[in-house]
């Protein structure tokens, strides 16, 4: 008989006041001059009472790096009493949250980590994480997926590769009240541009906060998917907080209709984890001399789609990006930059016949669905941005079309190809020893 799932589950604030450089653009200039909505840490315990499981913290920030990871991981597992390696760390990746918590991401970034900035966000978390035990409770989950195009779609052309798919765990007290939702989705949270300088979560909080009118008040913790090469470029009708409600809303509204669905599947059977390391070689970068004639290049076309189309237009931020990709380039040209291998950290955790893969990447579409399509799983979701940050990984294509992601990548173009074969393997693994465990 499979023993029963508790569930703990609480979300916080975790704002910070004005004041602080926010992070995602270089072309933002000042720092926040308030809040528009909060930023918010949610944290899902799931487990049984002969097992630690697994503890998401899920955050309304840029990225989550290594330290960062080490610091929440390390303080909750102490507040709840479990193994560090139990905890996995995922951020949203808002673009309008603090630069501080985390520093520069990359070679040819700037920014600063900011030690109170990350003490007060810690304390906070941990004050959560604090409360888990007592609101621990038995649950009963099920899963649900379902589609959206309204929300996000492939950034350099609409009919280019996007997964348009959404997963969403949904676990029900004894009683039949609502007590938490996982859900996930791939797009840049990118609707508020370089312009705005209030803190916010963007399209992710105003979906959970849409959540919470439609289905009541339950804990809704976000997970991004493979949204390296994904935005809201072609599909948002401005960069303005009503967007962003629209966009939040359709995914909210998208998610309801699928949970009042009858004939969603009951998830059952211990929830386990898996984690392994990867060791990718970081790419050779080309001369400074080559570099700087790159930056030179993407700016003469950036300054012609300028004159051609006006501001925001999607070809004007392919171009503009394009510009910042060679500027980077050739500013870690100019720099110290890593040599050697990244260790990547690759997680599964399973519930069944779900499984979830996190990679500290900012994953392309294809990727993403190579992974999807290679699972032992029937339902399989990717997740980046988890556990740490080493930037994007495009797929080979981009890699040929020289976009931005192609310039500022760590990694060559053989690296999307050898994480996939990773995952697909680690899936596999997984899903054997799940098989051997439990009972026949």
């Amino acid at each position: 008989m499979t023993a029963a799932l508790l569930l703990a589950a609480q979300d916080v604030r975790i704002t910070p006041g004005p004041g602080h450089p926010l992070g995602g653009y270089l072309a933002r200039h000042g720092v926040a001059t308030g809040t528009h909505d909060d930023l918010e840490a949610s944290l899902i315990w799931l487990s049984t009472e002969d097992d630690p499981g697994v503890l998401w913290v899920a955050l309304d920030a840029l990225a989550v790096d290594a330290g960062l990871t080490r610091t929440l991981a390390d303080a909750v597992a102490a507040a709840v009493g479990i193994d560090p390696e139990r905890v996995l760390v995922c951020a949203s990746h808002t673009h309008s949250g603090p630069e501080g918590w985390t520093g520069p991401l990359h070679p040819g970034l700037p920014g600063q980590r900011d030690a109170g900035l990350v003490g007060r966000m810690a304390e906070t978390v941990t004050g959560a994480a604090l409360r888990l035990r007592a609101c621990r409770g038995r649950v009963r989950a099920r899963w649900h997926a379902g589609t959206t195009e309204a929300v996000g779609g492939n950034r350099y052309r609409p009919d280019g590769p996007h997964d348009t798919s959404f997963g969403v765990l949904e676990l029900r007290r004894d009683d039949g009240s609502p007590a938490a939702l996982l859900f996930d989705y791939a797009s840049h949270p990118t609707v508020l541009g370089p312009d705005n300088l209030t803190w916010s979560a963007d399209w992710p909080g105003a979906t959970r906060r849409e959540l919470a009118a439609l289905i009541g008040q339950p804990v809704a913790a976000f997970l991004q998917g493979a949204a390296g090469d994904a935005s809201s470029r072609f599909v948002r009708r401005g960069r303005d907080h009503a967007e962003v409600r629209t966009l939040g809303g359709h995914l909210a509204t998208s998610i309801a209709r699928t949970l009042a669905a009858a004939g969603s599947p009951a998830a059952t059977g211990p929830i386990r984890l898996s984690r392994s390391a990867l060791h990718l070689p970081y790419r050779d970068v080309p001369t400074l001399e080559h570099s700087l004639e790159l930056r030179q290049s993407a700016e003469r076309e950036w300054q012609h789609e300028l004159a051609r189309h006006g501001e925001d237009h999607p070809a004007v931020r392919i171009a503009q990006t394009r510009y910042e990709g060679c500027a980077m380039l050739a500013a870690m040209a100019a720099t110290d930059r890593p040599t050697g291998c990244a260790e990547v950290p690759v997680s599964v955790v399973s519930l069944g016949e779900i499984a979830w893969l996190h990679t500290p990447f900012e994953l392309f579409a294809s990727l993403g669905l190579r992974i999807r399509r290679g699972s032992a799983f029937r339902h399989t979701r990717v997740i980046g941005y988890t556990d740490g940050y080493l930037g994007y990984l495009p797929d080979a294509d981009g890699h040929r079309d020289g976009i931005y992601e192609s310039y500022v990548t760590l990694f060559g173009p053989d690296a999307g190809d050898v994480l996939v074969e990773h995952c697909v393997k680690l899936l596999r693994a997984h899903d054997v020893k799940r098989g051997s465990a439990e009972p026949g």
